[in-house]
């Protein structure tokens, strides 16, 4: 009576566990799972697997992971970048800068420009028949022409953009936008505010400078030739002058400055000696040749403090533009390229201008946190 009643999984046989886990298969009513359902088996120790090409892929999960690097090993770089931290004037001075590098650099673009100048006075005799119009073969000028002749001497100064950057590239081994700035590129916004500032001064110096004459009885050469003559003119002004302003600032404050940077920590030495070959390479006399030589000191002075050209090719090029303007509503553009005596008076509107546009570039500099070194 008191003896106790099997259950209903104890029905099923000695040796089977309560539960519905029964042993798979057509032996039901085996041995069951000792406990639970059945569980995978431990994985197997990983074993190391080569990965090869071919039909039989799959990664190696020792310490030597990924396919054996065929083939020949990376060629070495041809172009070095400066190190980070490095100014403006010294990023010439890369891993790859050797003594000779500069030297070599500047005879050759002396020594292609002077080749390139000639080709360019064949091509000019060459366009002289074909036009018809006559050759000059005194003074300065090419062409009788003077629209024509202001666009030949302004395209060979242009030849110098194109040198410059490629005497970088192929014997200094560096970046050729190591010659705009310390970013290795031209910055376009700053440059852009750089023009703003840039049309300002040059207006006002303008305005200052025709006082100036006007009181000291100097006529400064306002007048209106008409449309006729202003337009063909002002058409060459507005394509070349951009080129011509930026290879020259690239030669005298791209290659010299950073030239001697390359030996030299102090930038000032190589400021002076790139005014001084930028005031020779200009025709000026008298007070002329102060004025040229100010207006380098102060281009490669904001070149060294902000990093890069945008800023002296900003006022160069607007300067130009603007005086060649003048030239050009005035029809006279047979002295476009003339350059001579300057009256001292003329010396002032030019301090104004350099005035207003170095202090307002440091002020928007500062307040733009212009980058002044290399990263």
């Amino acid at each position: 009576m008191n003896e106790p009643q099997p259950g209903p999984d104890q029905a099923a046989g000695p040796n089977q566990l309560p539960g519905p886990y029964l042993a798979p298969g057509p032996y039901a009513g085996g041995t069951a799972w000792p406990a639970g359902p059945p569980q995978p088996p431990p994985p197997a120790a990983a074993q190391p697997q080569w990965s090869s090409p071919g039909p039989y892929p799959g990664p190696y999960e020792g310490p030597y992971a990924g396919p054996y690097p065929w083939g020949p090993p990376p060629r070495a770089r041809w172009v070095v970048p400066p190190p980070p931290g490095t100014r403006y004037d010294r990023l010439a001075r890369t891993a790859s800068h050797r003594w000779w590098r500069p030297i070599l650099g500047t005879a050759a673009i002396i020594a292609v420009f002077l080749v390139l100048s000639i080709l360019v006075g064949l091509v000019a005799f060459v366009v002289s028949l074909i036009t018809g119009v006559p050759m000059v073969g005194t003074g300065t000028r090419l062409f009788a022409d003077p629209v024509l002749d202001l666009g030949f001497q302004l395209g060979v100064i242009a030849l110098l953009l194109p040198l410059v950057l490629g005497a970088a590239w192929l014997l200094q081994r560096r970046p050729p936008g190591s010659l705009s700035s310390v970013a290795l590129r031209l910055r376009w916004r700053w440059m852009g505010a750089c023009l703003l500032v840039a049309l300002v001064a040059v207006v006002l110096g303008q305005v200052v400078e025709a006082m100036t004459l006007l009181s000291a009885g100097v006529d400064p050469g306002f007048r209106w030739a008409g449309w006729g003559e202003f337009l063909p003119a002002i058409i060459v002004v507005l394509l070349l002058v951009p080129f011509q302003s930026a290879a020259e600032e690239y030669a005298y404050r791209g290659w010299i400055i950073q030239g001697f940077g390359a030996y030299l920590r102090n930038p000032w030495p190589a400021i002076l000696v790139g005014a001084a070959a930028f005031a020779a390479s200009h025709g000026y006399t008298g007070w002329g040749i102060v004025y040229v030589f100010a207006f380098g000191m102060l281009m490669g002075w904001l070149a060294v403090r902000t990093g890069g050209l945008e800023a002296p090719i900003a006022l160069h090029a607007t300067n130009n533009f603007v005086a060649f303007g003048v030239v050009a509503a005035s029809g006279d553009m047979g002295s476009a390229m003339e350059q001579g005596e300057v009256p001292w008076e003329a010396l002032i509107g030019s301090a104004v201008q350099f005035a207003v546009f170095g202090i307002g570039v440091l002020i928007i500099a500062r307040k733009w946190a212009i980058q002044t070194v290399s990263r």
